[in-house]
């Protein structure tokens, strides 16, 4: 499964000079954990994260409102460009879910930004991933049942049960460059894992 066949787009983004509570209003009203940060050319500079802004808006001493000098002389970070994690981690269209859900594990991101260039064309989050992954058999033998009557033609010429993400088609083949063809359309269905052919 590829990146652009379960990524989000349009992407909700933030431009690097905004104040923090635009990115703060714009994370809660659409519901996302980070937002790509654009310069003012719209080339990805960042991301910005809940994470990110706690860190900067959340005393991590419970007891610094009881000191008298806090406050004096340090302020609020007030643009998104000094809150933002910088470098982050990005992918690719074409590239692996899998990989890409690895990538987010060990580098402990809930999102990455889809690019072209320097250009965000996308987002995948862990969200994403867990939606077409954890999916019923019962639905993916329909998807995969679909894509193999629509690539015969006609309905029934090959049949296909998914068992634990494990497609297993049944039927006769004309030569061994179909039963690719056939075995890589079942692959292409999100949340198969692996195809067996009967």
């Amino acid at each position: 499964m590829r990146v652009r066949d379960i990524m989000t787009t349009p992407v909700f983004t933030v431009r690097q000079e905004a104040p923090v509570q635009q990115a703060v209003d714009l994370l809660t009203a659409r519901s996302v954990t980070a937002l790509p940060v654009l310069d003012n050319f719209g080339a990805l500079v960042g991301m910005v994260s809940e994470g990110d802004v706690l860190r900067h808006r959340v005393p991590s001493d419970p007891t610094a409102y009881a000191r008298r000098d806090l406050g004096r002389g340090a302020q609020r970070p007030a643009a998104v460009r000094d809150v933002m994690s910088r470098l982050p981690v990005t992918t690719t269209a074409d590239a692996d879910v899998a990989v890409v859900a690895e990538v987010m594990l060990q580098r402990d991101v809930r999102s990455v930004p889809v690019t072209e260039g320097r250009r965000v064309v996308g987002i995948i989050s862990r969200r994403d991933i867990l939606r077409m992954v954890v999916r019923g058999d019962e639905v993916l033998t329909e998807e995969v049942q679909h894509r193999l009557d629509a690539y015969a033609g006609r309905p029934g010429r090959w049949t296909a049960k998914v068992s634990e993400g494990v497609a297993v088609i049944a039927g006769v083949y004309a030569d061994a460059a179909e039963r690719r063809v056939v075995a890589v359309l079942a692959r292409t269905v999100p949340g198969v894992a692996a195809v067996e052919q009967a």
